[in-house]
């Protein structure tokens, strides 16, 4: 059978701790693999070079759309797939991969992540996040030099909400296990390049919304609260990717405040629109510690059975935990047993991850 017309892209830059396991991964999947190089000092080239299947070097500009698109341009395919240097791909189901090429060759290819994440005193945790990470470049390419996201190439349709289908890759991503100087040194970082971004692009709401989130891992609430705020005033089009977790972050910091009403409010008001586990399960949290019992148990419910609830990662294991402690309040053991022996499963799944 013909091989998958993929083409692996990466950017890389002093990656020497995760980039060789990252493309002894990819490398069983016989996928062209290319490696821009943004300035490494230490041996990320030298151990791409054994791997990939070309190495070019883009002198850093502050702009990962622009080094992510010089990448995809030495491509031999029109598919192109992006990887981290801190992902490893644990499995693709390949024969579903190819059908969804051929059936949909105008739409993006949208990655389901598992980031690790740390606990205190305890070993990673987890969360999902649904990326778009496989795009035809002749449709599609990046904008934006931080954070940046796959855009349509055509400048008419660059705020239109691209057409995606799940792909059947699970990959794990080790990122965000960075810990107290070196997390807060990368925001440091991405602070700096958002703020020249803005200097040229003031009213761009991404920006403003990226900032908020910097912000919020620093810890000052106030500012990221300003930022969520204006990138909310400067959105016109609540259907972009990014829009609800701006929303679900300005209620969070709010409540790092003590303004829970304010969040309370903010999330009724968009509950209806954003119909999907995270935003439900925000939102039933929420109503939980208002002791809004008995709608925040109606919620916990509705997320078991969405079909994305496993976009909560590991707070899977906290839905469940909070319909048990619910029902065993109100006295249904039998309710009670039901939910304990699907938080059995999840704790067994969650294992399964981590362990990976």
């Amino acid at each position: 059978m013909a091989k998958l017309p993929i083409t692996v892209c990466i950017i890389a830059r002093d990656e020497e701790k995760h980039i060789e396991e990252c493309l002894k991964h990819l490398r069983k999947y016989d996928w062209e693999i290319i490696v821009a190089d943004t300035g490494s000092t230490d041996h990320t080239r030298e151990i791409a070079a054994r791997y990939a299947d070309k190495v070019v070097d883009f002198a850093w500009v502050d702009d990962f759309a622009a080094a992510r698109n010089y990448c995809a341009s030495f491509a031999s395919n029109n598919w192109i797939l992006v990887i981290d240097c801190d992902e490893y791909i644990t499995s693709v189901d390949t024969s579903v991969l190819r059908m969804l090429l051929q059936k949909f060759p105008r739409h993006a290819g949208m990655l389901r992540i598992t980031n690790l994440v740390p606990k205190d005193g305890e070993e990673s945790g987890y969360v999902m996040d649904d990326v778009p990470r496989l795009y035809n470049k002749n449709y599609y390419h990046y904008l934006f030099p931080i954070h940046e996201q796959v855009r349509f190439i055509d400048p008419a349709r660059i705020e239109d909400a691209m057409d995606v289908f799940m792909l059947p890759i699970e990959v794990v991503h080790y990122g965000y296990t960075l810990t107290g100087e070196d997390m807060a040194r990368k925001q440091r970082r991405n602070l700096d390049l958002l703020y020249k971004a803005l200097e040229s692009d003031p009213d761009n709401a991404y920006y403003h919304f990226q900032v908020g989130q910097s912000q919020y891992v620093l810890g000052d609430i106030d500012a990221a609260i300003r930022a969520y705020e204006k990138s909310m005033r400067l959105t016109n089009d609540m259907e972009n990717l990014y829009v609800p977790e701006l929303i679900m972050s300005l209620a969070r910091a709010y409540c790092q405040k003590d303004r829970l009403s304010e969040a309370l409010e903010l999330l009724e008001k968009y509950n209806k629109i954003y119909n999907t586990a995270k935003f439900t399960y925000e939102y039933a949290d929420l109503l939980r510690e208002n002791n809004q019992v008995i709608k925040a148990l109606m919620l916990y419910v509705k997320v078991t059975a969405m079909r994305d609830m496993d976009t909560l990662g590991e707070r899977q294991l906290s839905c469940y935990a909070h319909i048990i402690d619910i029902y065993r309040k109100m006295g249904n053991v039998e309710m009670a047993e039901l939910f304990h022996q699907k938080f059995q499963q999840c704790l067994s799944e969650r294992e399964r991850i981590i362990n990976s």
